[in-house]
């Protein structure tokens, strides 16, 4: 039998106590934040059969206190400057709780009803605020990639409308993207039944962007040679640099050729919360489908991704599923959001941006965007003014790439992150190994950022 006891609110206070002195340390400038262990002493560290009998909560929670927490990337550091991972906002935190109490289906309206009216009524505030229109709907997915995938299965099916019964074999069809695009795109493409190859690279410019002289060539020439393009994927917020592809002009671009426009709007999507950065996504309101990852910019908890279209019947089509069981009546009579998604058994995760929608706001939100890229402004800055170091671009959001004189970026990337000051990453830019920061988190300052500088310029790679 299951203890009973775990259901009553001193268990729940010992977790909530937990979560709050975790939040706590990882927040203050006089906790430092650890440098997990090597991952062969962590798993020598879990290396146990399981329990045999249930051990008491408490004992439970002191073993994750001792042994998970103090070996976790702690997100809430104002050191932390890797990837593009938020410290969520603490109401979408404590409201994961009940959504894992109530276990609700996100398969079938009738096994999540209100979960289902808040899923269609999130991605209804995001659509209204892309532009797309009366007609638009969307779904929640694990993130961009699964948004992504699921975008492109439903453009498949305009393009080849067979593929779904048929397949795609002997059906000469290729997808355009940005040399620069998410590497879930070209997996996507793959997972498509099209081949990665078929995921053709466009041109950037100058400032990594999808050049869009580069797109009208690549799209005659597939025209020319008879190919079927699925559709074209434009990013905002590209991942390496935090660049903006010109949504106005390869929109009207894609309308000339009628192809499928998708965005990959991951980070960059969330611009459209801010009076001061929504110029960035202009002509994003003709994108066909759009991605948004709502725990990036927005703050939220892993996994809170977003997929929005146009015209929400495209969808439907992603997935034809026959499930007499689950699944009753014309696609667009019934509420059922499991109709547009890949995963059946999926949690209400539409509950936690609810709940931060409501206890945030929409201006809170633009307020958090604005600081995050103000502060990655104040620190390119700095970079510039150093002697040892810099910046490969000049950044349009909180994603700053910048290289030291020596160059020696991955070496003295591994020693200041093995130096505990920080935590930075790297990526690799025109060849080259390229530092590279992304400023998640509002407690961070220029204060840090200099003193970054000065800790990187120190370190003996």
């Amino acid at each position: 039998m299951i203890a009973d006891d775990d259901h009553g609110v001193d268990a729940g206070y010992a977790v909530a106590d937990l979560v709050a002195e975790f939040l706590a340390d990882a927040r203050s400038r006089d906790v430092p934040a650890p440098i997990p262990r090597p991952m062969a002493e962590l798993d020598a560290l879990f290396a146990e059969p399981p329990p045999a009998r249930g051990l008491p909560l408490t004992a439970v929670l002191d073993r994750v206190r001792r042994d998970v927490v103090p070996n976790a990337a702690w997100l809430h550091d104002p050191t932390h400057l890797g990837h593009q991972l938020s410290p969520p906002v603490a109401s979408a935190i404590w409201i994961d709780a009940l959504t894992s109490a109530m276990n609700q289906s996100m398969a079938v309206a009738e096994l999540s009803p209100a979960a289902t009216a808040l899923e269609r009524r999130v991605t209804r505030w995001l659509a209204d605020l892309a532009g797309l229109g009366e007609r638009a709907g969307g779904t929640l997915a694990i993130g961009a990639t699964e948004a992504t995938l699921t975008a492109l299965l439903a453009a498949r099916a305009t393009a080849i409308p067979d593929a779904w019964e048929r397949g795609v074999a002997g059906v000469d069809a290729v997808v355009l993207a940005s040399e620069h695009a998410h590497y879930s795109v070209s997996r996507a493409v793959a997972m498509l039944g099209l081949g990665s190859e078929r995921c053709l690279k466009v041109a950037s410019d100058d400032r990594y962007r999808l050049d869009p002289d580069a797109l009208r060539a690549r799209l005659v020439e597939c025209r020319d040679a008879g190919r079927t393009v699925v559709a074209v994927v434009a990013t905002t917020g590209s991942t390496a640099v935090g660049a903006f592809d010109d949504l106005v002009a390869i929109s009207a671009i894609c309308a000339e050729h009628d192809v499928w426009l998708h965005v990959d709007g991951a980070h960059g999507a969330s611009a459209l919360l801010s009076p001061t950065h929504r110029h960035r996504v202009a002509g994003i309101e003709q994108a066909t489908t759009l991605a948004w990852d709502a725990h990036k910019m927005m703050l939220l908890p892993l996994s809170t991704g977003v997929l929005l279209a146009r015209d929400r019947a495209l969808l439907d089509q992603a997935f034809q599923q026959h499930a007499p069981y689950l699944f009753h009546g014309e696609a667009d009579l019934v509420p059922d959001q499991g109709r547009r998604s890949f995963q059946c058994s999926r949690r209400g995760d539409a509950l936690r941006l609810w709940v931060a929608w409501q206890r945030v706001g929409t201006e809170g939100f633009a307020a958090l965007y604005d600081g995050l890229c103000a502060t990655t402004r104040e620190i390119y800055a700095a970079v510039c003014e150093h002697p040892q170091f810099v910046p490969v671009h000049e950044p349009e959001c909180n994603i700053l790439c910048f290289r030291s004189n020596a160059g020696d970026d991955a070496a003295r990337r591994a020693a200041y992150n093995a130096s505990g000051a920080g935590y930075i990453t790297l990526t690799t830019l025109d060849g080259l190994p390229t530092l590279r920061i992304t400023v998640m988190n509002p407690l961070t300052t220029v204060a840090d950022g200099v003193a970054m500088l000065t800790a990187l310029a120190r370190v003996r790679p």
